[in-house]
């Protein structure tokens, strides 16, 4: 592979002749521009990204920190961020944290020692504190979860709003045994879903009845399958379940069919997210659509743009509640 310094004496210049030339510099006068570049197109020769972006102080890569990448919650987004960022010349780097200290500290620092120049932050379970720190000196994103009353800017949806069109959707169809299937409330989502669940109970008049709300540990299909086990288990069975995920609303369908139950005739099921396998399912998944390919995108954008020193503004993106044959 031939260098810089093979380029500048085939073609009779300096080296830093070649690198302004290379770094699209005014001074270098045509007649020079050409004849480099011609020297450059016969010798093949690439420049270091590398050793460019080190003298430019940076890297080019953009931090993607989840907390499990085996959630398909994540995939579409990142395929959003991955699109905007390499069409911008960026690069990301996947980084998940399945909530290891150790792993938030080591791609914290990759920012800190200019590995990489921003962060998009889509891990509810982060350590806030040094998150929100990190944020007063590097460019940082939350997509999707966020923090309330921060100096990090994010991109979401009304999740409060969107639990509470599907509760009603429910309610107006003739449930009022609505169970609710959630995770863990220390994450701002999973607040902001049960109080939508309670304002449509609260507008219809239907009592709140804590036995009728699971808590999750995680997001995973064995919880949802869990979770129904416990409701099917009470004493005035609910005659439909909202689940705060797709993957624990398919999870409760396996347990309802495996208990000789059909949906939605017993029970009627409303998932969240419209994960693309949701339609594959029998019955198909009624769900809450995310634009999480459009939420990714613009996260990517707004690091870029917090990178260049511009201002950046909070995004909340529309929900759609996607009827099917579930409910």
């Amino acid at each position: 592979m031939a260098t810089i310094q093979e380029v500048a004496k085939k073609a009779g210049v300096s080296v830093a002749t070649v690198s302004r030339v290379l770094n699209k510099h005014t001074v270098v006068n045509a007649k020079t521009r050409a004849k480099v570049e011609k020297v450059i197109k016969e010798l093949n020769y690439e420049p270091s990204m590398l050793g460019r972006n080190l003298r430019n102080s940076e890297s080019k890569l953009l931090l993607v920190v989840i907390p499990s990448i085996a959630n398909p919650f994540y995939t579409e987004i990142v395929d959003g961020i991955q699109e905007t960022a390499i069409s911008n010349g960026y690069h990301i780097l996947l980084c998940e944290t399945n909530s290891n200290p150790e792993r938030e500290a080591t791609y914290f620092g990759m920012i800190k020692n200019r590995m990489a120049d921003g962060v998009i932050c889509m891990d509810p379970a982060v350590n806030k504190q040094k998150l929100f720190e990190l944020a007063e000196k590097y460019p940082i994103v939350q997509c999707s979860d966020y923090d309330k009353g921060s100096n990090i800017p994010y991109v979401t949806i009304d999740s409060e709003l969107a639990a509470y069109h599907a509760v009603r959707h429910l309610i107006k169809i003739g449930h009022k045994r609505i169970a609710m299937i959630n995770t863990d409330e220390r994450i701002l989502y999973a607040r902001e879903r049960r109080a939508g669940y309670e304002r449509a109970l609260k507008e219809f008049g239907i009592p709140l009845d804590e036995e009728l709300i699971f808590h999750t540990m995680d997001i995973d299909f064995n919880d949802g399958q869990q979770a129904m086990r416990s409701l099917l288990e009470v004493k005035d069975v609910p005659t439909a379940a909202f689940a705060v995920s797709d993957v624990l609303a398919i999870g409760a369908l396996k347990e309802i069919n495996n208990n000789g139950l059909k949906v939605p005739n017993d029970i009627a099921l409303i998932g969240f997210d419209k994960l693309s396998f949701s339609n594959m399912t029998y019955p198909a998944l009624t769900t809450v659509a995310q634009p999480m390919f459009k939420m990714g995108s613009l996260a990517a954008a707004m690091l870029i743009q917090k990178i260049q020193g511009k201002k950046v503004e909070n995004i909340v993106l529309e929900h759609e509640l996607v009827l099917r044959e579930s409910t």
